[in-house]
């Protein structure tokens, strides 16, 4: 059976648009236009319900400043909250990637709310001479104003998401440091022995590491809450009301619980994406050092026999169609390539703010879709780190403790009773002959038993306040 069109019409000409469609010519156009990535905008929720929130915030103000009568502003309103509570994502099919600086976005959203308040007034959908998707749904925006406010408010969403994420598997990070709390090992330093330190050290240490972005997330957020709303085209405000701008901006934060203010220069804060820039940049950094913190683990589990060997990951497949028995660290490795991927997207976004000309940046759409994806994607994987790896994370107690003892990176602790030089001699011949050093600093009578014992106990040799018996001989 043929699906039933209706006419639509814009300034190029007309096009049959499916009955059923809550979408109009525009994004019809940019289906025929845009078909890259297969992927389309309303697989990201959160830029969606940003692009309602705003429409809403809109027509609030304009309602309230007398430009749109009450009949139209509350079947838009109405529309728009369905929306932002997830109704009608499948009707935004079009490209994240398109030309156009995003007003296939912003015109695909007008359509599907002047449609859908449309038929909560009892009219046809495409009954625009009731009510318009231009001049009713974006009266006094512009792409330019609206599209990107949406992108800033839905990756603050995604922001906090990551920072959620992040705070649970920093909890289980200091789980974990508290549980192996009493487990000595060898530090390394360009992966030679160093000095001893707890496996409890080394996990605390991961989660201060991630709660540190946390800190610079919610900096980033700061950011993206500037607003060039009521900008319009290029920030003088043309077809504009002087007061829209604070007010729509009033209104977006009731509806998003979100600080939205005015940018001070809405002419600057339409041409310039450096706050884009800043923020990826710090996403950035949280994919950086969660590869390095996963780069870690996988060095520690490895092996099992001829690698570190110091810590088990929890199995999660079978890890070789070849080898019986191999078992690989999976979810790291999810981790390092999701990773991988946010730092080619910040180069990305980087590129595309360092392109925009004049008074307006083209390639916003590729910021929004890079700056989306890489989150969503670290929020997937950061879980998926958490869950299916940290918390079964066991140690090799007896394995760390013999590599202490094994190791003559302990000598360090003697030097400042015995001096440089001859801990030297004692490292040499302990690497020589295997033994432990402090059996040598005995033997070479520059130290007492007792007092081997006491310098080398492994609260000492970690750092520790609290005493702890020391290393087998």
């Amino acid at each position: 059976m043929t699906e039933s069109t209706r006419i639509e019409r814009d300034s190029l000409g007309a096009l049959p648009v499916p009955s059923g469609a809550y979408w109009g010519i525009h994004t019809a156009r940019a289906l025929n236009n845009f078909a890259v990535t297969g992927d389309r905008i309303g697989h990201y929720p959160a830029l969606i319900a940003a692009l309602a929130a705003v429409k809403q915030a809109a027509c609030h103000a304009n309602r309230e400043l007398g430009i749109l009568d009450d009949r139209r502003a509350a079947a838009i309103e109405a529309a728009c909250a369905e929306i932002r509570g997830g109704a009608l994502h499948d009707q935004f099919p079009i490209d994240p990637i398109q030309g156009g600086a995003g007003t296939s976005t912003n015109m695909n959203a007008n359509e599907v709310i002047a449609n859908r308040a449309l038929e909560s007034l009892g009219y046809d959908r495409g009954a625009y001479a009731e009510l318009d998707p231009i001049d009713h749904v974006n009266l006094g925006q512009s792409t330019n104003d609206v599209y990107p406010t949406a992108i800033r408010l839905a990756v603050v969403r995604h922001i906090r998401l990551l920072a959620a994420a992040l705070g649970r598997l920093a909890d289980e990070f200091d789980r974990k440091s508290i549980e192996f709390a009493d487990v000595i090992k060898m530090g390394r330093t360009q992966l030679q022995d160093a000095v001893p330190m707890t496996l409890g050290q080394e996990f605390g240490t991961f989660a201060v590491m991630l709660r540190e972005d946390c800190t610079r997330l919610a900096e980033g957020i700061a950011l993206l809450r500037e607003s060039n709303l009521g900008g319009t085209a290029i920030g003088t405000g043309i077809n504009g009301h002087p007061n829209y701008p604070a007010l729509a901006c009033a209104y977006l934060s009731e509806l998003t619980g979100e600080a939205v203010t005015p940018a001070e220069n809405l002419i600057e804060a339409t041409q310039d994406c450096g706050a884009f820039v800043q923020v990826s940049g710090i996403i950035k950094r949280v994919a950086v050092k969660l590869s390095k913190t996963c780069n870690d683990l996988r060095l520690m589990s490895s092996g099992p026999i001829t690698g570190f060997g110091e810590i088990n990951l929890p199995p999660m497949q079978a890890g070789s169609s070849i080898m019986p028995g191999k078992v690989n660290p999976v979810v790291p490795e999810l981790v390092n390539q999701v990773a991988f991927e946010a730092i080619g997207n910040d180069l990305t976004v980087t590129m595309a703010a360092e392109a925009g000309q004049l008074q307006l940046n083209a390639f916003e759409p590729i910021i929004a879709y890079s700056m989306l994806k890489t989150t969503a994607h670290l929020i997937a994987a950061v879980d998926a780190l958490a869950t299916k790896c940290v918390a079964g994370i066991t140690p090799n107690r007896e394995h760390l403790e013999q590599g202490v003892r094994r190791s003559i990176g302990i000598v360090t602790a003697l030097t400042p009773h015995i001096g440089y030089e001859a801990s030297a001699a004692i490292a040499k011949q302990a690497l020589r002959t295997g033994q432990f050093v402090g059996d040598i600093a005995t033997e070479l009578g520059f130290l007492t038993p007792e007092a081997v014992a006491d310098i080398l106990a492994p609260h000492r040799l970690a750092g520790l306040a609290s005493p702890s018996s020391p290393l087998p001989h």
